[in-house]
């Protein structure tokens, strides 16, 4: 017979203090009764765990609330955001979109760097002094944490980036880079991985606990979500659908190029090629801003667009449907700036077509977290470490 263990006093207290913490953080300021009503905890109780927060400087009183009643004024109590500040970066061959925030995740300064062709020997060192210099115009002086979301694999057992196409040098040269700044955790996560925590926390999928993002932008790709977790696989590679053999593409993929898998049929040189057979116009770059056009194009001409569209969904519905064929995760969210760009419109068109190639119902929604879906979940990853170090999250 097991007999069930009683919470120690310190473990109760932690877990009061952890409570409380995610209230403050979740719900704004609150004041004392506030708390003791959304956590069932005794005045007491409740008295000790604000004392001891402001101990700790996460805690501070901000202002007083209840002028309408008789009485004093009730003691509102917030978190200190500014305890500690997060970076988070959003990796591209052709450059870096970095965002510095505070503990609660509110943004404060933001940056963009522009690399030209495969950058030079100072690059990463460029990048990381601009970061430097952002946090600094924010008043930051010290960085906590710092999540960075760059395609690849990342090796779930050395946290490595393990390039799946031909990536710049300096990458890896940013990671070695940032690793080098004093009292910073840096965490490195596949971008589209990040993307689909977004659209899980705050975005198309906050009702789902199991769904797939598919990222259509430059390259095509997947992050998994079941049971509420993000799935990445034994080498990291779980979503790299890119690679997925297709059938409409002009061959087969090999284990270093995707160009023969879904990638060939729904990449952004495919979209900007698809859009240019049905007579629409299309930036011969064929990159994902160029077919982020065309299809916002596409959306707004006509029977034209209309044709371009649904031939679009087809071959998105081609590799959507062995995905869910294999994982059934009820949901597909589009995302990426084809995702994006397509919106409800492009959504509804898949949703129908995968009707017809698999008997799983699956929905598939238009992902919401916007363009900025790998900051995003980059800003929720570090914010997520910063507070199991500070709040004693399990």
């Amino acid at each position: 017979m097991t007999t069930a263990r009683t919470a120690t006093p310190s473990t109760a207290r932690a877990i009061n203090d952890r409570l409380a913490l995610n209230l403050l953080l979740e719900q704004g300021p609150l004041t004392a009764t506030e708390l003791r009503d959304l956590t069932g905890l005794s005045r007491p109780t409740v008295a000790d765990l604000l004392e001891r927060l402001q101990r700790t400087g996460l805690v501070a009183v901000i202002g007083e609330r209840g002028e309408q009643r008789r009485g004093p004024n009730a003691r509102v109590y917030g978190l200190v955001a500014s305890r500690a500040h997060i970076a988070a970066f959003d990796v591209r061959s052709g450059g870096v979109s970095l965002v510095v925030a505070d503990l609660a995740g509110h943004t404060l300064a933001t940056a963009e760097v522009p690399v030209e062709g495969d950058g030079g020997p100072d690059t990463a060192a460029a990048i990381t002094a601009t970061l430097l210099e952002t946090a600094r115009g924010a008043g930051v002086e010290r960085l906590h944490t710092v999540a960075v979301g760059a395609p690849g694999l990342v090796d779930p057992a050395t946290g490595r980036l393990q390039s799946t196409g031909k990536l710049p040098g300096w990458h890896a040269e940013l990671l070695a880079a940032l690793e080098e700044l004093p009292g910073t955790e840096v965490i490195l996560e596949n971008e589209v991985n990040l993307a689909g925590r977004a659209e899980h926390r705050v975005g198309a999928a906050r009702d789902r606990d199991t769904f797939v993002l598919l990222w259509l932008g430059h390259s095509v790709g997947a992050a998994v979500i079941l049971d509420g977790r993000l799935r990445r696989g034994f080498s990291g590679g779980t979503g790299e659908i890119c690679f997925l053999p297709v059938p409409g593409t002009v061959g087969l993929p090999s284990a270093d190029s995707c160009e023969g898998g879904f990638h060939g049929l729904v990449g952004s040189a495919a979209v900007c090629t698809l859009a240019r057979e049905h007579g629409l116009p299309a930036d011969p770059a064929g990159d994902a801003p160029a077919a982020e056009a065309a299809v916002r194009a596409a959306v707004d001409a006509g029977d034209a667009g209309g044709r371009f569209l649904d031939e679009l969904a087809e071959r998105i519905a081609v590799g959507a449907a062995s995905v869910c064929v294999v994982l059934d995760p009820g949901c597909v969210v589009l995302g990426g700036e084809v995702g994006r760009a397509g919106g409800a419109g492009l959504a509804g068109r898949v949703e129908r077509r995968l009707a017809r190639l698999s008997p799983l119902s699956t929905e598939v929604r238009a992902g919401t977290a916007g363009g900025g879906a790998v900051l995003a979940g980059a800003v929720l990853t570090a914010g997520d470490a910063v507070r199991r170090d500070l709040f004693g999250e399990p």
